[in-house]
């Protein structure tokens, strides 16, 4: 037996499959062929025998065609030739009697990666969409999505979006979910699957019959239904009523999420949604799995974010187990102080005592800053456990209890005195630079009330030179000079020999200028140093935390049962920006002209056509920028749907991506929205546009201006933008609505 991975091995299978022997035995043969995919699937390389695994197909056995066809799928773009001798094999097969085989067949054809596959499938795959048997239309509709990704850029065949519109109503609950999925693919750059008031009642009709995947496909498509009367808005949500207590995750939160749009005018009905779905969500909130139970934490922090104390009777819920990874532990963490009231406080304090000396470090002073967030309302009860936490000695615990307590005197000034009490002995046991920081502001804006502060302090002076935080160094440097105003007979050497040393021997200039500034300062005299130094020592209006006004669910609403609570708004945005930079799509447009009846006209356009490179290193200067804008006319201003507010950053990485410049943009928010960019082709040619979008908020305007550029090239360009536009819109989820599109693709 040759060793695994030789080419031996490839070549004892080649013989073995080409045995008439074991040809004529079933059982046999299919073994082998088993065999043979074991070795593909652990990564030898089998391409070998891709016609002896063609020749196998033609048996009747079920399972040896199944383990064939996965095979060619595999292989089938490194041999393209061979498996266009597959082809035949295949498409005789969506013929067979045996709808399984039918059905595998064309599902096989349609996973083939090779280049000029359409043709061949195309017809197989609209014979499939009228095949009797359920299985053999399913595989055909997502056949249709594949077909149309084949076929890259080119127009989308009409016939066949309605005969999928059509295909909505097949008896199969499977088939019409299919439809809707294959549609949302063909239909991408249009928008999507376009759903009218008769085709969203028939999928509400059709929900019973669906199983949770499927329903929970379906209402994801049935968000984009706004109902025309308060009626139809009640009806809607009647239908979709018992679906609520539904078992599953996924169905509860996409119903949810569809409740809350329908009755974004109605707060008392999203109310009372809420309140019904508070068990589900629980229930998801305390599951075994952890990307479950993650997300339904992330949910449930929205949720407060309307109704602070919607889980505050379940609070228990959200205690952290040991077993639970810490990702888990930190969202539980901040639900339960957010649901800290009267009744609780003590009870939840307690349990976050327990976190503070957990082993995981991270953990422990999560825990600490959590407890500082509840003393900004019940501080007296927080600052007792902080004090205690600091009697334990741990280096990391006094480092965030010191860090708790500088912003709680901050925010909280009648604490001052009680945790100034605590500080003494402190520094011991701080090592890490926020910590420093932290105990150093303490003792240089609270000295008065610690009667070893200078002497602390000093010890941190005799120790600059080992110092490498040039943070820990500034901090030391004001805080000194505060002391110094207040308790000038301690600090005076102390002061000199930390101004001595920052002056003559300080190799950060940021820490020597700052010493600079305040041994001039101090030369104007104390009062000058007091109007500077010693400023405001808290600001009790940062920590009103209660009493402020609750969001209203339609601030999120949109985002529920999506990734933004997961990821937040900030880094969805910063992913969406990273796409935008590694848009693979983002190609020259296939532009395509009719054919003049003069060859040589025809020549012309092709080539005005394809020469749109544009320049990576152009450049114009916003001077030239606006020299040219007042010059030349507008070539040309074309209409865009756009329905969502701009990211600035995103869509400036985006252009950037096909070497359009830009020159300025308005930030988020502003209104009228605009952006000017530029672009130069290789030839001289010289772009200039303008993005406008009105005060509405319901279209993008372009406007371009060419210099020394054709009527081919320009609309070339015009055609780049657009598809970064098209592009842009379906990652940040714009909407394209647009009556000609409705028209082109809705069913009749």
């Amino acid at each position: 037996m040759p060793y695994y991975g030789s080419e031996e091995t490839v070549k004892e299978l080649r013989r073995a499959l080409s045995n008439p022997a074991i040809q004529a035995d079933k059982l046999r043969y299919r073994n082998l062929v088993l065999r043979v995919i074991r070795y593909m699937t652990q990564g030898l390389d089998v391409s070998a025998l891709f016609m002896e695994m063609v020749k196998a197909s033609a048996a009747v056995d079920i399972v040896q065609k199944k383990l064939v066809y996965l095979y060619m799928c595999t292989y089938a773009a490194l041999k393209p030739n061979l498996a266009l001798l597959a082809i035949n094999t295949l498409r005789k097969d969506s013929t067979d009697p045996n709808p399984m085989v039918r059905g595998l067949a064309l599902r096989s054809m349609c996973s083939l990666r090779m280049p000029g596959i359409s043709e061949y499938i195309q017809q197989p795959v609209l014979n499939g969409l009228r095949d009797k048997a359920s299985y053999v239309r399913r595989a055909a509709v997502l056949g249709c999505a594949k077909m149309q990704n084949f076929q890259g850029d080119t127009e989308v065949d009409g016939a066949m979006v309605n005969e999928l519109y059509a295909m909505l109503r097949d008896s199969d609950p499977i088939v019409m979910v299919n439809c809707l999925r294959a549609l949302e693919e063909i239909l991408k750059r249009e928008g999507g699957v376009v759903i009218n008031k008769p085709i969203a009642h028939h999928l509400l009709n059709r929900m019973k019959d669906l199983d949770h995947w499927g329903q929970s496909e379906v209402l994801t498509f049935l968000v984009r239904y706004k109902p025309r009367t308060e009626d139809e808005v009640f009806a809607v949500l009647n239908v979709l009523d018992g679906f609520l207590k539904s078992s599953q995750p996924n169905v509860v939160m996409a119903t949810t999420k569809l409740f809350l749009l329908l009755a974004e005018d109605f707060p008392n009905v999203q109310t009372d949604v809420l309140e019904r779905i508070k068990g589900p969500l629980l229930t998801i909130c305390t599951s075994e799995c952890h990307e479950l139970c993650f997300l339904g934490l992330c949910h449930a922090r929205e949720i407060l974010r309307s109704l602070p104390r919607h889980f505050s009777g379940h609070y228990k819920k959200f205690y952290c187990t040991y077993s639970e990874p810490n990702y888990i532990k930190y969202q539980k963490m901040e639900i339960l102080r957010d649901l800290v009231n009267d009744e609780n406080v003590q009870q939840i304090l307690e349990e976050f005592q327990t976190y503070c000396t957990d082993v995981s470090v991270e953990l422990a002073q999560m825990a600490i800053l959590n407890i500082g967030r509840i003393a900004r309302t019940y501080n007296e009860k927080c600052v007792v456990i902080l004090k205690e936490l600091l009697g334990l000695k741990q280096e990391h615990i006094t480092s965030a209890v010191i860090q708790t307590f500088r912003d709680l005197v901050w925010l909280c000034p009648a604490c001052t005195v009680t945790v100034c009490e605590a500080l003494p002995g402190c520094e011991e046991y701080i090592k890490d630079g926020e910590g420093k920081q932290a105990l150093i502001w303490l003792l240089g804006v609270h000295g008065e009330h610690v009667p070893n502060a200078p002497y602390v302090l000093e010890e941190f002076v005799d120790n600059v030179k080992m110092e490498i935080s040039a943070a820990v160094k500034l901090e030391l440097l004001t805080a000194m000079v505060r002391m110094f105003v207040s308790r000038p007979a301690e600090c005076q050497d102390i002061l000199g020999r930390l101004l001595h040393h920052v002056i003559e021997e300080e190799l950060d200039m940021v820490v020597r200028d700052r010493g600079l500034l305040y041994y001039r300062l101090l030369q104007q005299g104390v009062e000058e140093v007091k109007k500077i130094v010693c400023g405001p020592r808290s600001d009790p209006s940062l920590g009103v935390i209660s009493g402020q006004a609750n969001e209203p669910i339609n601030a999120w609403a949109k985002d529920f049962n999506t990734l933004i609570p997961i990821y937040g708004w900030e880094h969805w945005n910063c992913i969406m920006a990273q796409k935008a930079n590694s848009f693979g799509n983002l190609q020259m447009p296939e532009i395509t002209y009719e054919k003049d009846s003069n060859p040589e006209h025809s020549e012309e356009l092709v080539m005005d056509a394809e020469s749109v490179c544009l320049e990576s290193s152009a450049q114009l200067s916003p001077e030239q920028f606006e020299e040219y804008w007042t010059c030349l006319e507008d070539a040309k201003v074309v209409t865009v749907d756009w329905q969502k507010e701009p990211c600035p950053d995103t869509i400036q990485a985006a252009f950037q991506i096909v070497h359009i410049h830009s020159i300025a943009i308005s930030r988020a928010g502003a209104q009228p929205w605009k952006a000017y960019l530029f672009a130069r082709n290789e030839t001289g040619s010289v772009f200039l546009t303008e993005l406008l979008i009105d005060m509405s908020r319901t279209s993008l305007q372009i406007t371009v201006k060419q210099k020394n550029s054709s009527e081919g090239l320009l609309s070339s360009f015009i055609a780049v933008i657009r598809s970064v536009l098209q592009t842009l819109g379906k990652s940040e989820n714009v909407e394209d609505v647009s009556l000609v599109t409705q028209e082109q693709h809705s069913p009749h």
